[in-house]
């Protein structure tokens, strides 16, 4: 039995803020040049709801899971699991830990018999999910299920535009960074031509401090701490390239021979995901496929990134009905690892 990526949604916030702007509220001299650095244009950043309330986590996640929902085949009351994966979860100015984020929006979806639990792995929360869900799917454990994320991260920027005080501070990473909703409904229709080909993930521990989500040390704010010296190195992208090395090798396979159509990686620096292409072409000794990427417009937008990336293209045409995708995390912990879908009828939400 396999699973298959049956319907796919996602939300945007409204308003966009520049980089030009963001920079521009820095209170220091000569900042550095964060849109050449990091790729990144433009980010969506909260808003107000329909009736006029803040966004934040839990309105930014119904959002994408109703998305995905109206594109579905199914309805709510379908679910068999509701897996949230956020990194934020806020509820107004609070940060919801009990009840569970999945049952407060299982219970708003009306998926009132679905299993429901949280997943909680950085910038890979998504594709944790996605993996665990997998999973339950083959097992036959379950037949279906909804994966959701809502990012309402950009409090971080906010911290970091308050506290940066020198051209290299910890909190750089958070300027890249936009608020977004995906979600992925999940079926036990899986065939060949549309599937889920495999789904594997590690974590490097050594590098588990180089970048930490945390209360500010200066204010009663959020915060991220990120080492991007220790992160962007050749020997820290050397570890996913190494793993999926060594998996295609256990299958007998090899990277040229599964054929990929496209590659999406974290949505993180546009510089360095070039440097991991070049990386990745030499130690699997064949060129890159094409890249999709939302970077430029959105930003990072942490745990929903790989799948904001692949509804825009769904949405944009760009993906045709048969086509190979190779996903490729990158996230705090250090997480590594790869998700190949075939993507075939899946439905796609407004």
């Amino acid at each position: 039995m396999r699973s298959r990526i049956e319907a796919i949604g996602a939300y945007l916030p409204d308003r966009e803020v520049t980089t030009a702007e963001l920079m521009g509220r820095l209170a220091i001299d000569s900042p550095p040049d964060l849109e050449r650095i990091t790729g990144v244009r433009t980010r969506r950043v909260r808003g107000t709801d329909a009736d006029g309330r803040p966004e934040d986590s839990y309105s930014i996640t119904l959002a994408a899971a109703r998305s995905a929902l109206a594109a579905s085949a199914y309805s709510a009351t379908d679910l068999d699991v509701v897996i949230t994966c956020s990194i934020t979860r806020t509820r107004g100015t609070k940060f919801q830990l009990e009840p569970s984020f999945a049952l407060t929006v299982r219970n708003a979806l009306g998926a009132h018999r679905a299993l429901h639990f949280d997943v909680a792995n950085a910038c890979a929360g998504m594709m944790t999910g996605i993996l665990v869900l997998d999973r339950m799917i083959r097992s036959g454990a379950v037949r279906r299920g909804l994966v959701v994320s809502g990012e309402c991260i950009t409090p971080i920027a906010d911290t970091a535009v308050a506290e940066i005080s020198e051209k290299y501070d910890l909190q750089f990473a958070s300027l890249s960074v936009g608020d977004a909703g995906a979600a992925v409904v999940l079926d036990d229709s899986g065939v060949d031509g549309d599937c889920v080909d495999y789904i594997e993930l590690n974590t490097s521990a050594a590098f588990a401090e180089a970048c930490i989500g945390m209360p500010s040390d200066q204010r009663p704010d959020l915060a991220l701490y990120t080492d991007n010296r220790a992160l962007h190195t050749e020997g820290r992208y050397l570890l996913g390239v190494y793993q999926f090395q060594d998996f295609l090798a256990a299958r007998g396979s090899s990277f040229p021979a599964e054929n990929y159509d496209y590659v999406v990686h974290h949505q993180f620096s546009a510089p360095a995901v070039e440097l991991i292409d070049k990386i990745a072409e030499r130690e699997l000794g064949a060129p890159m496929p094409p890249g999709l990427a939302v970077l430029e417009k959105y930003g990072n937008t942490a745990s929903t990134a790989h799948f904001v990336v692949l509804h825009d293209a769904l949405r944009a045409g760009t993906i045709a009905p048969g086509s190979k995708v190779w996903m490729v995390p990158a996230a705090s912990g250090v997480v590594t690892g790869f998700l190949s879908v075939t993507v075939g009828a899946t439905r796609v939400g407004a």
